[in-house]
């Protein structure tokens, strides 16, 4: 199987580092990596559209190379798609590990779980991974200490098992794991953030302000079966995503509403 490894980490984190060891070790698979050159957090879906991308050959010391590019993780997918190392097309798409858990509502902001979803747009199978620092943080801010080794394993054999696990077509599988050895696995839905941004004016210069929004403590709904509640239990969560984000229920709802009443005094206002 021909696998693309990236993340929104950088070409040199050590959670793609580990995650690229644990995959050169399985032989059946056929690695590629092409990842930013450097941190390109919370992107989600950012593409590069208006300015050529630059890509730099880097070797890893062990005899294998990779891709650093100043473009998103997303344009790192599109990269491997068009064809940028020669003879490959991926097979399989994995993203990660990322520094710092991808959970509940955060995954719209992610640029671990976009590259993933690309590859899922690809019609490509897809894995994105994520864990927690040593400090158990619940949020998205960073904790100093990590080790990678038993997550990185457990996505390398997620990978080779791909052909035998049920993953209907369009579906990706967000896997997050504990900062700490994990008691388990479960199979999770999406968990519930509660944010608690505040606007916090850090500067004025003029008429300029500076402003910080982000980096509350953020906590989320306690409720079972989530990926919150799994990680945060020490379990590692695997939950499954896919792109469809049609609200069939609301379909049905709107064909009770007459919208095309509004057409009439739209086209007679135009006359």
């Amino acid at each position: 199987m021909r696998v693309l490894l990236t993340n929104d980490d950088g070409i040199e984190a050590d959670g793609l580092q580990a995650l690229r060891r644990e995959l050169l070790r399985v032989p059946d698979i056929e690695l590629a990596v092409i990842a930013p050159d450097g941190n390109r957090s919370a992107m989600a879906r950012s593409i590069t559209t208006r300015r050529p991308l630059w890509v730099e050959r880097v070797d890893f010391g062990d005899g294998t190379h990779g891709y650093a590019t100043d473009g998103t993780p997303v344009d790192c997918v599109r990269l491997a798609k068009l064809g940028l190392v020669d003879g490959f097309a991926a097979e399989a798409i994995v993203a990660g590990i990322n520094h710092g858990s991808n959970l509940g509502d955060d995954i719209t902001y992610s640029g671990t779980v976009a590259a993933a979803l690309e590859g899922v747009i690809l019609g490509l199978p897809a894995i994105a991974v994520s864990q927690q620092s040593a400090s158990r943080e619940m949020d998205f801010r960073l904790g100093r200490e990590f080790d990678f080794s038993v997550v990185a394993r457990f996505a390398a054999d997620l990978v080779d098992r791909l052909d035998e696990v049920p993953l209907p077509p369009g579906t990706l599988l967000n896997v997050n794991a504990p900062g700490t050895y994990p008691s388990g696995v479960e199979v999770t839905r999406i968990g519930k953030r509660i944010y608690r941004d505040e606007l916090r004016l850090r500067a004025e210069e003029g008429e300029r302000r500076q402003y910080w929004i982000y980096g509350a403590d953020h906590g989320y709904e306690d409720e079972d079966g989530t990926d919150l509640a799994a990680v945060a239990a020490g379990r590692i969560a695997v939950t499954p995503l896919h792109f469809d984000l049609t609200d069939v229920a609301g379909m049905d709802a709107l064909r009770q509403y007459d919208l095309a009443r509004m057409v009439a005094p739209a086209a007679q206002e135009l006359d």
